[in-house]
């Protein structure tokens, strides 16, 4: 990042020729902050679903002999909410491409917010009967569309305002969003916990968790109000008359190059958002329910993992600005797939210790080395008069099986065939994965991105008096 002082005016429009994009250090701070504060709290709101799903909703909103059966039909409408989110990237990635990515990330978490707020207002089973889990299923999809909407935004955001040989680590910055959305999604249920009974936490208490969005909400609203919309962007609408009369999607597909990148782009999501739910939804169960361990330990151990996750997202995405992106993120998920029957091995003694160490290593630091990379990997995939519509796709489309079914489907092959089937699969993810990420050719990227200008970052402007 430069910090020299650049005085606007002949200079400003020199610097322009030579393909450079120039902002101030206080345009970037205000965007990146903006959107990594608004990026956790969305992902505050829509993991807390998936904790609950796993703590709360099955007891709650599914009641059924079979304790299996009912935390299935949880999952199931936490699987929801990433079916949802393919049609919240497409509308809101065409809106972000049309006419800025600020508006759009705004509506977003309106939605968001909203949605959480109602899902904690919602009674239960016992009080309401089969309307609890429709109006819960119904939140949930509003959950999900909004979410497709705002991670391609937010990215999108600290990426674009990045030079070019900094997107890596520019780009992590809203991606640490979801360990914080982690940490505070499970700090709350802990603390909510330690506080009340039992008995009074699942009559009440978990809902004063979805209650506290509204004021997150709020401070998220403020912040991103305050943004101005990315350079490239601006530099897309000034060379495209017809910027606001496209159709990005159509746009998109009808480039061969970007055709193959979304294809390969969802391929390469399949192992990072498998191992996502895997360590952070789908073993909430499994550590209380097969191996018997205490709830609240489970979630300190979540709470310890997401502040390891919270600091190697952006030292694996600064990696990424050294070493080829590709490499970083195809070793992410080599790691995943030799180490994930020896980490249930040993989770499976019961030792909360020795659990507590899988996680930090399996999530905290092999998962953001694909985790970290991934904004600014998706990002070069496309041109920016339609990469909020490309990269929303490719995220969004992809998470429905990667993300929101994983444990559904990890559930499912444990009670059929054990755990060992299930760990299979997140075997077969990660081969699909390395696969994807070998076949995005270095040289297609370059293409993607030709003609692109650089971000130059610029100290204050200097007053004339």
């Amino acid at each position: 990042m430069a910090d020299n002082t650049h005085v606007r005016g002949n200079e400003t429009a020199a610097t322009a020729n030579h393909g450079h994009h120039e902002v101030t250090q206080k345009d970037v701070r205000t965007a990146v902050s903006s959107a990594t504060i608004g990026t956790s709290i969305e992902w505050y709101d829509f993991f807390l679903y998936g904790t609950a799903a796993g703590l709360v909703f099955n007891r709650l909103y599914f009641p059924d002999d079979d304790p299996l059966v009912a935390t299935i039909l949880s999952y199931a409408t936490f699987a929801v909410g990433f079916i949802a989110r393919p049609l919240g990237g497409l509308v809101f990635g065409h809106l972000g491409d049309r006419i800025g990515r600020k508006k759009t990330l705004i509506v977003t978490m309106y939605i968001m917010g909203s949605a959480t707020l109602l899902i904690g207002a919602i009674p239960t089973h016992e009080q309401i009967g089969i309307w609890a889990p429709i109006l819960l299923t119904l939140l949930r999809v509003a959950q999900g569309i909004a979410i497709g909407g705002e991670w391609g935004g937010a990215v999108l955001l600290s990426v674009e305002y990045a030079p070019k040989k900094q997107r890596g680590l520019y780009g992590s910055f809203p991606q640490m969003g979801i360990a914080f959305g982690l940490l505070l999604g499970t700090g709350a249920f802990t603390a909510l916990g330690a506080v009340m009974s039992e008995e009074a936490f699942l009559a009440w208490g978990w809902r004063i968790a979805f209650f506290a969005s509204l004021l997150l909400v709020i401070v998220g609203v403020y912040l991103r109000s305050r943004i101005a919309d990315t350079p490239a962007f601006k530099a897309a609408r000034e060379s495209q008359d017809q910027l606001e009369k496209s159709i990005p999607l159509a746009e998109l597909m009808k480039d061969p190059l970007s055709r193959r990148h979304v294809l390969l782009g969802m391929g390469t999501r399949y192992a990072e958002g498998v191992s996502y739910n895997l360590w952070a939804v789908f073993l909430l169960s499994y550590l209380t329910g097969d191996v018997n361990m205490e709830q609240h330990q489970v979630l300190i151990s979540l709470m310890i993992t997401a502040v390891v996750l919270g600091i190697f997202i952006p030292v694996w995405g600064a990696v990424s600005d050294r070493i080829s992106r590709r490499l970083i993120f195809g070793l992410g998920a080599l790691l995943l797939g030799i180490s994930v029957f020896p980490a249930f091995g040993i989770m499976g003694g019961g030792s909360w210790l020795f659990a507590t160490l899988v996680l930090i290593v399996m999530l905290g630091i092999v998962h953001p080395m694909m985790y970290g990379p991934q904004a600014a990997f998706y990002a070069e995939l496309f041109p920016p008069h339609t990469r909020y519509t490309g990269i929303s796709i490719v995220y969004q489309l992809s998470g429905i099986v990667a993300g929101g079914l994983t444990p559904i489907i990890l559930t499912s092959l444990a009670g059929f065939g054990g755990m060992p089937l299930s760990l299979t699969y997140v075997i077969v993810t990660c081969v699909v994965t390395i696969a994807c990420v070998i076949a995005i050719r270095p040289s297609d990227i370059a293409r993607a991105t030709a003609g692109e200008r650089d971000v130059l970052v610029t100290g204050p402007v200097p007053t004339v008096k």
